[in-house]
């Protein structure tokens, strides 16, 4: 009986802690979709995302959380600003955004070597320890971003023209809160012209060779 419970106290945790660790690098293939309004039947590109956890810890985790359980989904990319970044990561039904909205995570240290160079991949804040769910894109290099504590945790390695065709004339500030609280259908009537849009993420890992280390390439 004691068994038992120690298990039952134990192994919920343990299972936790394996799920929230990321491997060292691995691979996001992300596909976008031309017709949102209609869910998303006409393939308009891919891209490639290539995260390395060692540059940011915590936020590779998250990441590997956020892919693995499928939040990306049927989400939106909600703000280009042209020569800066493009961004996303606002789940569109807003059960799924209340719950993910205040689970925070700690900061990661800033790495002299990693810098916000165009194709980086980071995850957007509102200050100390409050990244969640959203990321963006340099759309060029975004060094000053490093002093404000924006830690990348991986980039874009294949299908940058993918990236560069995102809709950039719906303006960059769109309001957040309203999209969080209404989902999907504040953006179809706000935006109906829309060109891109995630439309899932496909966690992908390289095997290992008996001649060269792990995750060595993207997924074709």
């Amino acid at each position: 009986m004691r068994v038992l419970a120690f298990l039952l106290v134990f192994l919920p945790a343990l299972l936790l802690q394996v799920l929230a660790d990321a491997p060292a690098k691995y691979f996001v293939t992300f596909e976008t979709c031309s017709d949102p309004l209609n869910g998303c039947n006409t393939v308009a590109g891919k891209f490639v995302v290539e995260v390395n956890r060692d540059w940011s810890p915590h936020g590779a985790d998250r990441f590997y959380e956020l892919v693995t359980t499928g939040f990306f989904k049927g989400t939106r990319v909600f703000r280009v600003v042209k020569d800066f970044v493009a961004q996303w990561g606002i789940s569109g039904d807003p059960a799924t955004a209340l719950k993910w909205q205040n689970m925070d995570i700690e900061d990661d240290s800033v790495r002299s070597d990693v810098s916000n160079k165009k194709g980086y991949l980071t995850f957007a804040t509102a200050g100390p320890d409050t990244r969640t769910t959203q990321v963006f894109v340099n759309l060029k290099d975004n060094a000053f971003l490093d002093a404000q504590n924006f830690t990348p945790i991986g980039k874009v390695v294949k299908g940058w023209e993918t990236v560069e065709n995102f809709y950039d004339r719906a303006g960059g500030s769109p309001d957040q809160s309203l999209i969080q609280s209404q989902g999907l259908s504040l953006i179809h009537i706000s935006e109906p012209t829309r060109l891109l849009s995630i439309s899932y993420a496909v966690f992908c890992l390289k095997k290992k060779k008996k001649t060269t280390s792990m995750y060595t390439s993207a997924p074709e």
